[in-house]
């Protein structure tokens, strides 16, 4: 999360010369963000960060001046991805070009705006007796806002990307190397490897510290990417979007607003839930929830929209309880199941090989519905238009309504499912039981 970092001081000045570091991080959002750093602000600092415009800048500071610095052409604005960062530092090579390289996803950046090599033997601030920081430099501004696994540090090696990352033979893909090999040396470490620990994975127990914030253990990874809220979703500007872009907190102003997934389908069978986190009580019928074709609800203005008044769009409403599709009017809705409120979970299961859509409501499927009943569409809330896109979607009236989506990580925002349910898949952990044969929104599950 955008405010977690993490810190461990070094027992003492070890290869300043000669090392390579190692991430895979994802995005939630764009702007200014440290993924790593050591000196802060001071006149011997070294820091590696996506800069406002999205470049990735690389930067050594020895002595109140810059000694070697990369800031890339490309920008890298994919907040659905994750991106293997490889920095190889070895300022004892005689040709200029070595001491300082860049990799992303395995291939060497050759194209920057600010391109400067470091003198030979030239030490950096990094591998020295200071604070070294995972997520931040110093400035509590900007904090890494995303997700980071498998971080390496080896201290006294440039080591090239092929040693932590590797390419798929079927997919053609850059994934993790999980058993990389490598002497780490006497600094080096390896965390984040296995879940969350920051715990050193390597021999040298040189384990890190949760400066601030809190770590959240994701079942999204660079081999199976969970769906999120789209930050992009034109809605989304006036929208408070966060904790990973699953959650949606207090907004600026009361106006219908709809938000949608970043992954859509378009086949297959998918299970989400929502977490009611507040609901305006005074009117509970502004809130919905559903599934959307995004082509045809993207016709919205720029701010306002209410995904069910188009055709391909599904919902179910909060306070009624109702159904509605293809009408703006809550009251045009058609009677449905329960209403729901603060604290109830809705499972929506829809079913894009039978035309089907189903509500749960903590568990219980409304309309005494059967996700399992396949064209017979047992109980289902709507027969869906088949051959589009569709993706999850929620809308709100009330600036002040707030939920979260779980789209198989298993977390309401930063809180984890109290008791998960069975998944037949084995792909995402839920609260309640996944029905046979559906899967969660992600790259395994629409590989299914």
């Amino acid at each position: 999360m955008a405010s977690t970092y993490l810190t461990r001081t070094m027992s003492g000045n070890s290869n300043q010369r000669v090392f390579t570091l190692s991430a895979w991080v994802k995005r939630n959002g764009l702007g200014r963000q440290v993924i790593m750093g050591v000196g802060g602000s001071g006149s011997y600092a070294m820091e590696l960060y996506f800069q406002s415009g999205n470049q990735i800048d690389w930067w050594n500071y020895f002595n109140n001046s810059y000694a070697g610095r990369k800031v890339t052409n490309r920008k890298f604005r994919d907040i659905n991805a994750w991106y293997h960062i490889v920095a190889r530092w070895d300022t004892t090579d005689s040709t200029a070009a070595n001491r300082m390289r860049l990799y992303v996803n395995g291939v060497e950046e050759t194209s920057f705006s600010t391109d400067s090599n470091p003198s030979q033997n030239t030490t950096s601030e990094w591998n020295s007796g200071s604070v070294h920081e995972i997520g931040r430099n110093g400035d509590s501004s900007y904090c890494f806002d995303g997700a980071m696994s498998h971080i390496h540090f080896v201290d006294g090696s440039s080591l090239a990307p092929t040693v932590f990352g590797e390419t798929d033979s079927t997919t053609g893909e850059w994934k993790i190397n999980t058993s990389p090999s490598f002497t780490p040396g006497s600094n080096g470490f390896t965390i984040l490897k296995d879940g969350n620990t920051v715990t050193d994975q390597s021999a040298n127990s040189n384990d890190f510290s949760v400066a601030a914030g809190t770590l959240t253990d994701l079942k999204d990874c660079p081999s199976n990417i969970f769906a999120t809220l789209n930050t992009l979703t034109k809605s989304a500007s006036a929208l408070t979007i966060n904790k990973g872009n699953n959650s949606k907190g207090s907004s600026s102003s009361n106006s219908w607003r709809s938000v949608v997934s970043n992954l859509g389908v378009s086949t297959g069978k998918y299970y989400f839930e929502i977490k009611v986190d507040n609901i305006e009580s005074s009117d509970p019928n502004n809130f919905a929830v559903g599934i959307t074709d995004y082509e045809q609800s993207d016709n919205q203005s720029s701010t306002n929209g209410k995904f069910f008044a188009f055709s391909r769009g599904y919902g179910y409403y909060a306070g009624n309880g109702k159904k509605v599709n293809n009408d703006s009017a809550v009251a045009n809705g058609v009677a449905y199941g329960d209403s729901f409120t603060t604290g109830d979970i809705v499972g929506c299961a829809f079913d894009l090989d039978n035309g089907k859509i189903y509500f749960s409501k903590n568990g219980t499927w409304q309309n005494s519905g059967d996700p399992t009943s396949g064209s017979t569409g047992t109980g289902s809330a709507f027969d869906i238009t088949t051959g589009y896109t569709y993706f999850p979607v929620m809308a709100q009236y009330y600036n002040a309504e707030q939920y979260s989506f779980n789209f198989g990580n298993g977390y309401f925002g930063t809180t984890a499912v109290s008791s998960a349910g069975t998944n037949a898949s084995g792909i995402g952990i839920f609260e309640y039981d996944v029905p046979t044969g559906y899967t969660a929104l992600s790259t395994k599950g629409l590989n299914l």
